[in-house]
């Protein structure tokens, strides 16, 4: 499921992504596990880092039966896909942990 720009932009400044990355992320993939961490708060002042402090720093671990047998490059790119939206709209850095 892509997200309709529209409503990502319409969202108010200090509205977490966190509850719609994980939406995201549980309908494209169904993962057995999945933990999406805002880590914006630790960037402040640090390029890329948003002025709200939220939404530009984010972890995800995921486990997906959509990864078996793929390389990490593959792996990444599935999810770096799936969330091309919220990078379009100021999603600065994105750490992946497959489990």
């Amino acid at each position: 499921m892509a997200l309709d720009m529209h409503n990502l932009s319409s969202l108010a400044p200090d509205a977490s992504w966190q509850p719609l990355i994980e939406l995201t992320l549980q309908k494209q993939f169904n993962p057995s596990f999945l933990e999406v961490i805002d880590e914006s708060y630790q960037h402040a002042g640090h390029s890329g880092a948003s002025e709200s402090g939220l939404n530009s720093h984010f972890r995800v671990r995921i486990a997906a039966i959509q990864f078996d047998g793929l390389t990490r490059v593959q792996r990444h790119r599935l999810v770096y896909d799936s969330l091309q939206e919220f990078l379009d709209h100021g999603l600065h850095a994105l750490a992946i942990e497959f489990r």
